[in-house]
């Protein structure tokens, strides 16, 4: 039987934890069985982690996991080797902030058989002017650094075949803010099979980012130099 990992990391997320992690367990039972919902804390400093553990008492196929802070992206990769090496045939990766929803995951599924990664659309968001902006910049440098034009490279909401995905990250730095971007570039430039799926996302349901305008100004000039060291490699 085919195993489903959802992985998603979390930090600070206290408010939406007890609302997101129904939701997407769901989406694990409805995958089979041996399917899981692996939810990384990234060394929040309020009691996510033990909202987590008390969940998964109740939630039989939720994986509380907790490690020091590094960020998202390190987060997302540590969460991906965590499903691999549990023998995750699909790793789907969305957030915990309570903005995606459940309702397209069923037609993402679906299609896995037929692409390496199936990855959502952001058509309706409400997550704030400033990063629409961000991921429009973003688009634009990923084409002049590799040629590739990638409409949504950082989407929290996507499905991946284990085998490339496992290939994508031998090439990532563990310690890479845009780890999507990356995954999703490779995809790219190995012209594998990807399927876009347009999804909404909505207004966070609880807490404050993590990351605001300034970090990600600072993080965005950092990651501009890693993405032209990686090229090469890609």
């Amino acid at each position: 039987m085919e195993k489903l990992y959802i992985v998603m990391p979390a930090y600070n997320e206290a408010e939406n934890i007890r609302s997101v992690v129904p939701d997407w367990h769901e989406m694990a039972v409805m995958a089979g069985p041996d399917s899981r919902l692996v939810v990384v804390d990234d060394g929040s400093k309020d009691n996510t982690y033990e909202l987590l553990c008390e969940l998964s008492k109740e939630y039989p196929q939720l994986i509380a996991l907790t490690k020091p802070n590094s960020g998202h992206g390190p987060t997302c990769l540590y969460a991906y080797d965590y499903a691999l090496k549990n023998g995750a045939d699909y790793v789907f990766q969305t957030d915990s902030d309570g903005q995606t929803l459940t309702e397209y995951f069923p037609d993402f599924w679906e299609a896995r058989a037929d692409y390496e990664m199936v990855i959502g659309l952001r058509e309706v968001r409400n997550d704030g002017f400033f990063r629409l902006v961000i991921t429009r910049t973003l688009r634009t440098v990923l084409f002049l650094f590799f040629g590739e034009f990638i409409r949504d490279a950082n989407l929290a909401y996507r499905l991946m075949k284990a085998c490339p995905l496992e290939k994508a990250l031998k090439i990532i730095p563990k310690d890479f803010f845009l780890a999507n971007v990356l995954i999703s570039v490779y995809f790219a430039k190995n012209k594998l099979k990807v399927k876009s799926i347009p999804v909404t996302i909505r207004e966070r349901q609880g807490g404050t980012n993590s990351i605001f305008a300034p970090q990600i100004i600072k993080v965005g000039f950092k990651a501009t130099f890693d993405l032209l060291k990686i090229r090469k490699r890609l």
